[in-house]
């Protein structure tokens, strides 16, 4: 019996997927714990695992393409099982759990289908099943991501490709995926051109047998996708719907248009190194970063340039020459000069999907949070010294940031009121603590978590501290990372920022901007005197945490910084 695989919940906000690559096609058999394909979600690629013995009978959703949680994305069963009643109760929205009607049901749907083609004559359902062909959709690749971007292609129209070729580069609201093949054939249809969005499951190319009748194909996904929806309607509704679409479609059909390729994309220089991305596999990544090597300068003997482990174990490195370098000084103190003088220019840059979904979470926080702010100055003058002899027999480098984090710890074990979250009708007082560290990186920003924080020392935390850092910024965060913060921190002080506020991070209920740490005068034993002051604002959810609570927090987070040798005890 034919199975149903589904867009599984890979995270606490996901709410859809995006399939990266497809590592099977249709027709190969595969075993539980096989490796289907890779989806992208906000945060991370995970792998697709099979749970079932059989063979992919179906794959609905193409590389790039998006995915709602839950939604349908591929169907294994036994080799040469009949599919086609469950593919239709999949497109009109049915329980696609059910991967077989009764004799009954099927025997009216074969009467209801008979009476509405000689209902609608000429304008019958289209049979598409004799073109030799698969269409891509876009694969749903973030739990928020509503559309994907094709950044390029790396094949064009014509082309043959086979199963594991890498056809394009989907940009996500997290990260730039791969778009892999899971067919042989020859890239018939590239509905989608670079730079442009897709919406989930949206027809982006077409792969199958040279001169197959792809525009039928199209066409007939096109009839079965608008048709699904009158399936939710009763029987009365439906009719009336049905006569107006009978005279809707007669008019649509004499001057719709035939889908029309868009222009050849242009071929992309093996190892995809013109876009300024390597093909490698995981275990060839492995070797590589264990031996200092930079796969930019591997070329890649797998399939479309991909590198591979025999690739960096060959590997030789090769010394730069000296004309080379003096070429590449001179191009970087070579200055680009305005056309003409005062003349006016601007360059729109489409949203990447991280931002999308950055400037969606923290409008959604600030608009419904009602959000109140307090700030207070720390002098930091014990902190510094108290720094510098830590680094003297630390194992690894303390950061301000990471003493920071380490009496905000010890504040929230004092004050668990501030460690909540609003949960709608409850609050949630977290017993536990994680501290989540707000990273910047190019496109948005990301939260990676310091668990237990209260429990660890300096040292544990700053070595976690940098290696999130390092894996943000290279977008190598896994789920496990960057999901149950309980209080968030974030830092703008090594950017020359002295004061300002940050909007909070649900589910937590505040969040602690820290500015950087100013040489100013402070008065001291009565007289005035130089001193090192650090500003702080704590932005708290007044659902959760009232005025004089997050005070008491922001006291006690004062006098552990200005006595650091209170957060060693």
């Amino acid at each position: 019996m034919a199975e149903v695989i589904k867009m599984p919940k890979m995270s606490d906000t996901m709410e859809e997927g995006v399939i990266a690559s497809w590592l099977v096609k249709e027709g190969d058999e595969v075993s539980s714990g096989d490796i289907l394909a890779e989806v992208e979600t906000d945060k991370a690629t995970m792998e697709l695992e099979s749970y079932e013995d059989g063979v992919i009978l179906h794959i609905g959703i193409k590389e790039g393409d998006a995915v709602p949680v839950d939604g349908v994305i591929a169907i294994i069963g036994e080799k040469g099982e009949d599919i086609d009643d469950l593919l239709k109760e999949i497109e009109n929205g049915g329980d696609s759990n059910k991967s077989e009607k009764s004799e009954e049901s099927k025997s009216e749907d074969k009467d209801k289908s008979e009476d509405k083609k000689s209902e609608k004559g000429s304008d019958e359902e289209i049979d598409a099943s004799d073109v030799n062909a698969t269409l891509i959709t876009m694969p749903k690749m973030s739990d928020t991501m509503e559309e994907g971007v094709i950044a390029s292609w790396l094949k064009k129209e014509g082309d043959k490709v086979e199963a594991g070729d890498i056809l394009a580069e989907v940009e996500t609201d997290k990260a730039t995926m791969e778009l892999e093949a899971y067919e042989d054939g020859t890239l018939l249809y590239i509905g989608i051109k670079e730079g442009d969005a897709a919406p989930i499951d949206g027809v982006i190319a077409v792969i199958g047998e040279e001169g197959a009748d792809y525009e039928k194909l199209i066409k007939a996904h096109e009839q079965k996708s608008s048709g699904g929806e009158s399936k939710k309607e009763d029987k009365e509704e439906k009719k009336e719907k049905s006569e107006d679409k009978k005279s809707s479609e007669s008019k649509s059909d004499s001057g719709s248009p035939k889908p029309t390729p868009p222009a050849e994309a242009a071929n992309k220089e093996k190892n995809g190194k013109d876009s300024g991305r390597v093909f490698a596999s995981p275990l060839a990544k492995k070797i590589a970063k264990d031996k200092g090597i930079d796969l930019a300068e591997v070329e890649g003997s797998g399939g479309n340039g991909r590198i591979i482990k025999s690739d960096v174990e060959n590997f030789t490195p090769k010394q730069k020459s000296k004309e080379a370098s003096k070429q590449d000084t001179s191009s970087d103190q070579a200055m680009s000069i305005p056309q003409v003088v005062g003349e006016e220019s601007y360059e729109e840059v489409k949203v990447s999907q991280m931002r999308k979904t950055v400037a969606k979470r923290l409008a959604e926080s600030k608009f419904s949070a009602p959000h109140f702010y307090v700030t207070m100055e720390i002098n930091m003058d014990k902190a510094m010294e108290a720094r510098k002899s830590i680094n003297e027999v630390s194992p690894v480098k303390i950061s301000f940031n990471d003493m920071v984090i380490k009496a905000v710890a010890a504040s929230l074990r004092q004050h668990p009121k501030v460690n909540s979250s609003w949960m709608g009708d409850k609050i949630r007082r977290n017993n536990h603590i994680h501290v989540g560290m707000a990273v910047a990186v190019e496109e948005g920003l990301l939260v990676p978590v310091i668990r237990f924080a209260d429990n660890k020392s300096l040292s544990h935390i700053a070595t976690e501290a940098k290696e999130f850092a390092k894996k943000a910024k290279n977008k190598e965060l896994e789920q496990k990372d960057w999901e149950g913060n309980t209080f968030t921190i974030s830092n703008l002080g090594m950017f020359g920022v002295e004061e300002f506020t940050a909007i909070i991070n649900p589910p937590d209920a505040c969040i602690l901007a820290v500015g950087g740490i100013k040489q100013t005068a402070i008065v001291k034993d009565g007289q005035l005197v130089p001193g090192n002051v650090m500003k702080v604002t704590l932005s708290c959810d007044h659902r959760v945490v009232d005025g004089a609570v997050g005070s008491a927090f922001l006291q006690t987070l004062k006098g552990l910084l200005e006595d650091p040798v209170r957060i060693l005890i």
